[in-house]
């Protein structure tokens, strides 16, 4: 394994196409399940130019308006020229709904241990979870670093401190290693997207740039850009507009900006769009809690579990743990422990982190917020699976 290599991972702005569709279909989700915590929907989203396409699958016991949503979430995000808007975009939708079954109208919160065991999962999946500490988060710190510099260009275009910018955005940052430990930022790049051509000059906008995202996101981090570090801010000039005017999105496009930025395995299926139901998304969660509580129990300094479901039973049927030459226990003593005191089974989760109810708990929306900047890894929100409340079985 190596120990001495450079690592880049990339993060993109809420305004991104792909983000702006995991958006839309997540606001779905939690519409649905603020009206009603049983529901099922899948829902996936594709923009265009001036065209947003809605596809899903529902079950009929909720009124939801698809394209209501679709607009709100445009306009949120911040799309307000006329190239693209929530106003005046085409929204086309291909809505089907699903025979109603009641395998999924369990009440999780009354069941008993031998009643989860009876609620089998419905879709196959190979998940993974992640941590580390090379940050506080416990987050690998290229990815850590990216959702920091493109959350800031949001913020200084919210804010008004850079008035020029549109939503569109996307960050990548180089990190080398030696022996495995973060050592220095080998190069940081910046594509945002702007108004107009002319105004202000490339030039100026770089320096904008550096002042007001690049230089305040390292002031607090302990490794900083050195005299060697490059950064690249729109190397190819002007990005103009930019959004679905420019280049088109898809739900479920960004997995490895959703998880570990690739430097960890992540599932090929979609997170977002998903009620609770879906093992693939909150296998995911689960995976990412029990990777977590091992590394802040310090059982290691990297840990990757994987869990593998099949339709129709209740467990995974395979969990593994790697933990990359890094456990103080061997992974196998590990995984014993993992099996023991975690619960893998599809309603124990839902139990365990509130799932369904969490949209109607949360002020405005839960499932959308995850849409943007991480699933996992947020300090911003509070998430049930980044809680380290399991530190002491180990």
């Amino acid at each position: 394994m190596k120990k001495d290599f450079m690592f880049t991972s990339e993060s993109v702005t809420e305004g991104h196409p792909d983000k702006l569709c995991d958006q839309i279909s997540d606001a779905i989700v939690d519409r649905f399940l603020q009206q009603d915590p049983y529901s099922r929907v899948i829902t996936e989203c594709a923009v265009s130019t001036g065209i947003v396409f809605i596809a899903a699958r529902f079950e009929p016991n909720s009124n939801v308006d698809f394209t209501n949503v679709a607009r709100q979430v445009i306009e949120e995000v911040g799309y307000k020229q006329k190239e693209f808007n929530g106003k005046t975009c085409s929204i086309l939708t291909s809505l089907r709904e699903l025979p109603t079954k009641k395998h999924h109208l369990f009440d999780e919160r009354t069941l008993s241990d031998q009643e989860i065991e009876q609620i089998t999962v419905t879709n196959q999946a190979t998940v993974f979870g992640f941590a580390c500490n090379q940050t506080s988060a416990l987050m690998p710190m290229p990815i850590w670093l990216a959702h920091k510099l493109a959350r800031q260009i949001s913020q200084v275009r919210s804010q008004q401190i850079l008035s020029y910018l549109t939503p569109d955005g996307k960050t990548q940052v180089g990190v080398e290693y030696k022996n495995r430990r973060p050592d220095r930022i080998h190069s940081i790049t910046v594509i945002a997207s702007q108004n107009k051509s002319s105004k202000p000059a490339l030039q100026q906008l770089q320096d904008d740039i550096k002042e007001a995202v690049i230089y305040p996101i390292f002031e607090d981090e302990e490794i900083k850009p050195d005299k060697n570090t490059r950064i690249f801010i729109n190397p190819d000039g002007p990005f103009i507009k930019g959004g679905p005017a420019v280049h088109s999105g898809l739900t479920g496009r960004k997995n490895a900006i959703d998880t570990y930025g690739e430097y960890s395995k992540h599932s090929g299926s979609a997170l977002s769009g998903k009620d609770p139901i879906r093992i693939d998304r909150v296998g995911a969660y689960i995976a990412r809690y029990a990777a977590k509580n091992i590394v802040a129990a310090k059982l290691a300094d990297e840990c990757e579990v994987q869990l593998s479901y099949s339709i129709g039973l209740a467990r995974p049927v395979s969990i593994q743990v790697e933990t990359f030459g890094t456990g103080k226990v061997s992974d196998e003593e590990i995984t014993i422990l993992l099996d023991k005191h975690f619960d893998f089974r599809l309603a124990g989760i839902i139990k365990q982190f509130n799932l369904r109810y969490l949209p109607s708990l949360t002020q405005g929306s839960f499932y959308k917020k995850l849409a943007a900047y991480g699933h996992v890894g947020r300090i911003d929100i509070e998430l049930p699976w980044e809680k380290l409340d399991k530190i002491d079985v180990f």
